[in-house]
């Protein structure tokens, strides 16, 4: 038990004036008894009583004090001439005092040493307590207090174990004799605090023995680690929860490693390269050097069935075992990571291990620490149901579209019919008068060799209609080639000739000049533009107080773009069917299969563009943008 500093002065002023008393006794009886005999000796009792009360100064004083006392005595009770046994027991008492005081001042200094130790043990922010061989403490610091919650005046004296209630990670009898054998020994411990609850510590323990190499202490040292294993095992928890989510999701995920890959790309950054883009596509070698670098670490179940692998080892490996020479992915990836993105999307294909092709649609997500990318997820859906059933949407589509050709041109048979008699009737016109012109009783061979020039030139625009009229509703794969656009609507409007005329519609053309070509399907695109400008002549049908006028613009846009926009003058479209006339079967019209915008969106956006309306003052007008050729997918 510690003493109070109030108590610890009282006891100090009463050591003195002990050691004072006594040392004023010893000297009168030294100077006044008749008793022969080493008096002075007594003296070592106020050096003893000194060393406990005063500083090493003090006790130096009071020796010296004594030795002072001693040869006053001696001087006092003999004088300097009386040799013999007189001087013999006063050296005898000097010899005493001085080596009692060099034992008091070298047991000071240990006492000294023991305090320092002590007070670091207190400074610890270890429990730090002793117990002696029957473990019954005799030492308690302050850290042991707060940790266990008693304070040294209520465990000191106690059984150490059974105030703990201390529960071992082994019989104690094993732990026991590992400490007698070894003098140390350390493990983890649950122990009850004063609250009555429990925690659990690391343990150390030191044996310390006598001379004879008995044990007479121990010293356990104890760091209170409750919420450290708490942490642990919601550590554990988190990992297993983290594995079987990994292990039973049905969608697959590779777990990387891109520590490698980010060092090449700081390096690129310190060369003060910061196009990491241009770069790839500049050193196609650097790319392929960086898909060997990448290492797949971990999959899971998903992706070993996904890439036929007979087990996971088998897909462990460099990244680029995986992915296809051709793929153009990883490079954009390799940009996203240089750029500071979190995360990275694509469509990929990988190679399966039985050597096809899977189509993926991926996505990489990086750690925001760049010291985590040993730890890149990456998953992996298969789509190769989609494809096959986008493949089969497309053959549906193509079969609809002939089917809405076939029906656009059914409703354009008046127009047909106009398209081809008009040069069938010059044909049989010219052909007559070349015969009245060789008829002649002087045949005009000039004059009939004209006319009939002109009768083939109007057989091969008939035959030129027809040809065109087939192609329309030709049934055929989709063929994509160079188109301008203008020379495209051209040869539609030609078509439209005799509609546009029936329904009283004025056309108006409006092309900005050095328009890009586009790359796509004739038919498809040829399909979409009738489409529009027919739904924009039937649209003006009703109007009365106006100008029919229909209007085919084209526009060059900004990021390499062409516009087609076809604007009408006629009721226009309500807002709730801004959208929902793009949708199949939806239609205005009494005998639509409303089929028709349904397939022109779906037909512009195959070809990497976009279908919009929207109100052009009393009418509508619908926007067609499509990627010059070179600026994006056909």
């Amino acid at each position: 038990m510690r003493a109070t500093p109030r108590a610890g002065a009282r006891a100090g002023a009463a050591s003195r004036a002990a050691a004072l008393s006594i040392a004023l006794g010893v000297f009168l009886f030294d100077v006044l008894s008749p008793v022969e005999g080493a008096v002075a000796v007594l003296y070592v009792v106020v050096v003893l009583i000194a060393a406990r009360a005063f500083s090493r100064q003090g006790v130096m004083l009071t020796a010296a004090g004594c030795l002072a006392l001693t040869a006053i005595a001696y001087f006092v009770s003999h004088g300097p001439e009386e040799m013999g046994a007189p001087l013999l027991r006063c050296l005898v008492s000097l010899a005493a005092i001085g080596i009692v005081t060099a034992l008091a001042l070298r047991h000071k200094a240990d006492a000294a040493i023991l305090a320092e130790q002590a007070r670091l043990l207190d400074l610890t922010h270890d429990a730090v307590f002793v117990h002696d061989a029957r473990e019954v403490i005799t030492f308690w610091n302050p850290a042991a207090e707060a940790v266990y919650g008693w304070t040294a005046a209520e465990a000191v004296g106690c059984v150490a174990h059974d105030l703990l209630r201390t529960e071992f990670p082994a019989e104690k009898a094993q732990i026991l004799a590992e400490l007698h054998r070894t003098g140390r020994w350390e493990g983890e411990l649950v122990q009850r605090v004063s609250t009555g609850g429990t925690i659990t510590v690391e343990s150390r323990w030191a044996l310390q023995r006598d001379a004879a190499g008995a044990p007479v202490a121990v010293l356990e040292t104890s760091t209170d680690i409750t919420e450290r294993e708490r942490t642990h095992a919601r550590l554990v928890a988190s990992e297993r929860r983290y594995r079987s989510i990994f292990d039973n999701t049905q969608v697959s995920i590779l777990q990387q490693d891109w520590s490698a890959v980010k060092a090449d790309l700081d390096r690129l950054h310190e060369e003060g390269i910061r196009d990491v883009a241009a770069a790839c596509a500049a050193d196609p070698g650097f790319v392929a050097r960086e898909r060997q670098r990448v290492a797949i670490v971990d999959v899971n179940a998903a992706t070993q069935r996904m890439l036929r692998a007979p087990d996971r080892s088998a897909l462990l490996g460099p990244l680029a075992t995986l992915l296809p020479d051709a793929d153009q992915t990883f490079s954009q990836a390799l940009a996203a990571l240089a750029a500071g993105a979190r995360s990275f999307e694509g469509e990929a294909q990988l190679r399966a291990l039985d050597g096809t092709a899977v189509p993926v649609l991926f996505g990489v997500s990086f750690p925001a620490d760049p010291s985590d990318l040993g730890c890149v997820l990456v998953h992996a859906l298969d789509i190769t149901d989609r494809r096959e059933a986008e493949a089969a949407l497309l053959t549906m589509q193509a079969d609809l579209a002939h089917a809405a050709r076939v029906a656009t041109m059914g409703e354009l048979t008046a127009t047909m019919a106009h398209e081809i008699n008009q040069p069938l009737a010059a044909v049989v016109t010219n052909g007559e008068a070349a015969l009245r012109w060789l008829k002649r009783p002087s045949p005009d061979l000039g004059e009939a060799t004209d006319a009939l020039a002109r009768a083939v030139a109007n057989g091969r625009r008939a035959s030129e209609i027809v040809a065109r009229i087939r192609g329309y509703l030709k049934k055929a794969s989709p063929r994509h080639e160079s188109l301008d656009l203008p020379e495209m609507i051209g040869e539609a409007v030609q078509l439209l000739d005799r509609e546009l005329a029936r329904h009283a519609v004025t056309l108006r053309i409006e092309g900005e000049p050095g328009l890009p070509e586009v790359r796509g399907d004739r038919l498809q695109l040829q399909q979409v533009v009738i489409n529009l400008m027919v739904n924009g002549i039937q649209a003006m049908a009703g109007v009365r107080d106006r100008a029919r006028v229909l209007t085919v613009r084209t526009t060059r846009q900004e990021g390499g773009q062409v516009r087609v926009d076809v604007i009408d003058t006629g009721e226009g479209i309500g807002p709730d069917a801004m959208e929902a006339i793009f949708q199949p079967f939806y239609t205005t019209k009494a005998d639509g299969m409303g089929m028709g915008l349904a397939i022109c969106r779906s037909t512009i956006e195959a070809h990497g563009g976009r279908l919009w309306v929207s109100e052009a003052g009393p009418g509508a007008a619908f926007h067609v943008l499509l990627p010059a050729q070179g600026e994006g997918r056909p």
